[in-house]
């Protein structure tokens, strides 16, 4: 997500920041590097236009031609204004004064709605929502089928249908059964075509009216860019939308149709989907998603996504157990089982400021099955070599090696690693660590 645009920004800021000073020329050569990274990235040439002439603007201002860092400035002015192009803050569900409150998502064929229906319904059922899912899609094979077996993966509610061939009908009898039963939220996902026609929106019309959804989320394929902007456009045209979700930002993206809906439709960003997995929603930080572009990383997602994969008492015992350099293998197994439940390792990354831009971590692909492989490689020690690494010598890591089905070698690196990063524990135990745990970060 992003990579191109963020690596071709980087190298512009470079130039200015290595100048002691700037001048109006050096700032409109700089705008036109800039004006096409984004138009390269998909961004729509309106938003761009726009956006170029502010920052140009607000650039050449004599507070920053004459500051000692002007280069810096000018980082700051681009982060400000990506900023308030995605919409300045995250805007949220209202869901407020429903019950049940029906939340539509509509969109094209394929761009994920199912898929995100379910990962939305895990989304609020892990913020004590009690969801139903339910499936309007009456015309592609296996479709209720589909959603029945992710929401069973979720643990959340499908409404049963019973056969019924009427999409308004299903909501409607969807909406009653939720009264019923107790949900107070209820996900619709809506039949999609390969593109826009009358027959499709006049029956997304109908449902709309019939069910009067609390919120009505566009969902797009981030994949296909400056189309997913103009198909916005006319679905909200059409059914007055309250927002985007934007499915695969995990994959070769561009980025252009995240910096555009918002300036374009006028309607936020609420969500983006970052890979398969059920957990795979993000909320849509448009600050979080600036510092991202710029290559300086999304820390206090990373937090987010380590206090939901650990809960309290363990990222407590965490926190002690580096305090005191008691940091053993046994505790090195189980953060790795934490790491797996994060995401994906190149996401993880990407979020630590300045680790995307190592060129060793950038051209890599890290491997979740190495952590398959090192889990596999502490199992076979016995307990006492996992709470005293030093024990192992050389006919131990043989054993190791052949219990675990790797080599001497693998053994070997899993060891290095395991003590350089107590070393790095050991500097951040002296650093704040436990503030860092709890999420209490020194910026926002």
């Amino acid at each position: 997500m992003f990579e191109n645009l963020t690596e071709k920004l980087d190298a512009i800021f470079k130039k200015l920041k290595g100048r002691g000073m700037l001048d109006e020329e050096t700032v409109a050569t700089a705008m036109k590097s800039i004006r096409m990274a984004l138009l390269e990235a998909d961004v729509n040439f309106r938003v761009t236009k726009e956006f170029i002439e502010d920052v140009s603007q607000r650039a050449v201002g004599r507070e920053v031609l004459d500051s000692i860092t002007p280069g810096q400035q000018i980082v700051k002015i681009v982060h400000d204004r990506l900023i308030e192009l995605m919409g300045a803050e995250s805007s949220h569900l209202n869901l407020s004064n429903r019950f049940p409150a029906p939340v539509m998502l509509v969109g094209l064929q394929g761009c994920g709605k199912t898929t995100t229906a379910a990962k939305l319904a895990r989304y609020l059922k892990n913020r004590d929502r009690r969801v139903s899912l339910v499936s309007a899609d009456v015309y592609r094979p296996a479709a209720i089928e589909q959603l029945r077996v992710l929401g069973d993966r979720t643990g959340v509610n499908v409404y049963d249908s019973h056969g019924q061939s009427d999409p308004v009908r299903i909501c409607v009898d969807a909406v009653e059964h939720g009264k019923a039963n107790g949900f107070d939220t209820l996900i619709i996902d809506t039949a999609g075509r390969l593109h826009i026609d009358d027959e499709l929106m006049d029956e997304l019309k109908r449902i709309k009216d019939a069910v009067n959804p609390a919120e009505i989320l566009f969902v797009a394929d981030a994949m296909t860019g400056q189309d997913a902007v103009s198909v916005a456009e006319k679905f909200d045209a059409l059914l007055a939308i309250d927002g985007v979700v934007l499915t695969k930002m995990d994959g070769d993206a561009r980025g252009g149709a995240a910096l555009s809906l918002k300036k374009v439709t006028g309607k936020p960003v609420k969500f983006i989907g970052m890979g398969e997995k059920s957990d795979a929603l993000e909320v849509f930080h448009p600050e979080r998603m600036a510092s991202r572009i710029l290559g300086m990383g999304d820390i206090l997602t990373l937090v987010e996504k380590a206090q939901t994969a650990m809960d309290e008492k363990t990222a407590r015992d965490l926190e002690r157990k580096i305090r005191k350099d008691s940091f053993t293998l046994n505790d090195l197994k189980k953060q790795l089982g934490q790491i797996q439940k994060m995401g994906s390792l190149q996401d993880i990354i990407g979020m630590i400021p300045g680790l995307g831009k190592i060129k060793a971590l950038k051209n890599a692909t890290p491997d979740a099955r190495e952590l398959v492989k090192t889990t596999a490689i502490i199992d076979s020690m016995t307990e006492q070599e996992r709470l005293n690494y030093k024990i192992i010598n050389g006919q131990r890591r043989k054993r190791i090696a052949r219990g675990s089905g790797t080599t001497v070698q693998d053994v070997n690196t899993v060891l290095k690693n395991y003590i350089e990063m107590r070393k790095m524990m050991k500097k951040l135990s002296k650093g704040g660590m436990k503030s860092m745990m709890r999420g209490n970060l020194p910026f926002k």
